[in-house]
Formats: structure tokens, C-alpha cells, sequence
């Protein structure tokens, strides 16, 4: 068995569930079904290249537009019925949208995603064996103008980015800091090599988002 072989942690016979948003969903239920178009595609690929004989099983859960309590109220459907062995969870930067909607009611503070997010953490742990990978929400940009949404969501992102630091070391989770990552990339590429605009990353986004979740569980190509 090769050194790759060894460290890559997603074992035969194991289950593996991604959950979190549009940048997850990306058509997988709609005309991409049953994956989607986006890093989870390419890492259910790269994975099935690599290693055909481990008969691994991937379901993509990801919802356009949902938000932490969202993904709270449809856990046991979407994750646990399944009793994952692996449990990867992206969700965020819907909730820290809903700051700029004109109700009040519809608002996600820190508070109530960090309530959401140990809640679902919770059961999992409770209810399976799996082991958890958590990634930050993200944001491609590099606005400076202090008067603009961007700017805002910058200054912002890092507190619910805390929440999930928290949540990893709360969990034993394996953290992933995209938010981080992309920020490395912009030091070297503009927004527009991996986003149309900050938040939907296109092909080569979500190839960089791909490269870094398989890292995390011992990739190496």
C-alpha cells in the first residue's frame, strides 16, 4: 500500500455527506442530479479516479439559499438517515446576508448560528460514529471602500467564521479555512479567476475548494 493510500482517511465501505448552501447544491437537484456541479462533484470524481476499489458512497444535501437553522431543521432527513461515517458542513454566508434583509425577523446573528450549528453537531455526534469536517463561509473579495456591502461583509465574516473554529475544537473537527485560502489566492489572482462576484465560485473556485477538502482528509495527488 502507497503512502497515499495510507494517510487518504475515507475508508471502504464508508459514507460520506456533504451539507450547506448554493455553493454545495449547485444543480444537484436540478440537471446536474445527484452531485451538482461543484467542489463536491469534483471530489466524488477525483476520489472514484483514485481509488475504485473502495465502495464509497456520497450524497450531496446542499440547499440553494438555506442558512444554519435551515440545515437544524432538516438534519435528521438529510444527514442522519443516512449514518454517515463522514459528516462536511458548509454554511454561513446566507446567514450573515440576512443581516442587510429590511425584516428584522429574518436577521441570523452570531448568536443564533452558533446555537444552529452545535445543535446539528450535537445529534450528529449523538447519533453517529462519523467524523465531522467543518469549512468556513467564504467571501472573494478584496473591497477597501469602507462605505460598501463588500467591505461590510468582510469586517463581518470573521465572527461567524469564529463560530466555526469554535465549533471544530468543540467537535474534534477537521477545520478547513476557505475563507482563508481564497484570501491567499487573492494575493496573487483577482476575485474574478474564481467568482463571478463574491459569494458563487465558478470552475476554478470550486477547484481550489476541491484541492483543499481532499487535503484535509490526506489527499495527495
Amino acid at each position: 500500500m502507497s503512502k497515499s493510500e495510507n494517510s487518504f482517511l475515507i475508508q471502504d465501505g464508508q459514507t460520506v455527506v456533504f451539507i450547506g448552501d448554493s455553493i454545495t447544491d449547485c444543480g444537484r437537484r436540478d440537471a446536474a442530479f445527484p452531485f451538482g456541479t461543484s467542489y463536491v462533484k469534483m471530489v466524488i470524481d477525483l476520489i472514484t479516479a483514485k481509488y475504485p476499489e473502495r465502495a464509497i458512497k456520497f450524497f450531496n444535501q446542499g440547499i440553494s439559499g438555506d442558512v444554519a437553522p435551515g440545515l437544524q431543521e432538516r438534519w435528521a432527513d438529510d444527514v442522519l438517515v443516512h449514518n454517515p461515517n463522514w459528516v462536511s458542513v458548509m454554511v454561513g454566508i446566507n446567514d450573515l446576508h440576512r443581516r442587510f434583509n429590511p425584516d428584522p425577523k429574518l436577521h441570523i446573528p452570531v448568536e443564533k448560528y452558533r446555537e444552529a450549528y452545535a445543535q446539528f453537531l450535537t445529534r450528529t455526534k449523538e447519533n453517529t460514529d462519523a467524523q465531522i469536517i467543518l469549512v468556513d463561509p467564504f467571501y472573494i473579495s478584496k473591497e477597501t471602500n469602507p462605505n460598501s456591502q463588500r467591505k461590510t461583509v468582510l469586517d463581518v465574516i470573521p465572527e461567524y467564521i469564529a463560530v466555526v473554529d469554535e465549533m471544530a475544537q468543540k467537535f474534534e473537527a477537521l477545520h478547513i479555512p476557505m475563507h482563508e485560502i481564497f484570501q491567499k489566492q487573492l494575493q496573487y489572482h483577482h476575485a474574478d479567476t474564481f467568482c463571478p462576484e463574491p459569494i458563487h465560485p465558478n470552475l476554478a473556485g470550486h477547484t481550489v475548494m476541491a484541492n483543499a477538502w481532499l487535503e484535509a482528509v490526506g489527499w495527495h495527488g
